[in-house]
């Protein structure tokens, strides 16, 4: 059973369904970012600018409104976060990760792992 998903966003409450989706990619990225991506490629994707700010450790960081970080190494996209409240909802093969029943989201999880390692020709020893 999936929980229905509200925030608030400039005094507004949004359900789920005004939220913007993203699908979760594994190894090439979410929503219309992807990793190795270079700085103004991101910028184009989110019609967004600005400088980027140096965070603890190696990777320099843009944040960007409605809750998303692009963490970058060497200049490329190296790692995304969404705020769980604020960001896009992200989908993995259509299934809300934010906000679901871990109920359901366990078992569907592993599921989608084993689809994953099948299609990709890998099997457990």
């Amino acid at each position: 059973m999936r929980s229905s998903h509200v925030e608030m966003r400039d005094g507004v409450v949004k359900m789920h369904g005004e939220r913007e989706c993203w699908e979760l990619l594994p190894g090439l990225g979410v929503g219309p970012l992807r990793f190795g991506m270079s700085q103004a490629d991101v910028a184009e994707a989110l019609q967004a600018s600005g400088s980027l700010q140096r965070v603890d450790g190696p990777y320099a960081q843009k944040d960007f409104a409605d809750g998303v970080k692009v963490f970058y190494d060497g200049g490329k996209v190296a790692c995304v976060a969404l705020d769980a409240v604020t960001g896009p909802q992200v989908l993995l093969a259509g299934f809300a990760l934010a906000g679901s029943d871990p109920e359901v989201a366990y078992p569907y999880l592993l599921a989608h792992a084993v689809r994953a390692r099948q299609l990709s020709g890998i099997h457990p020893r």
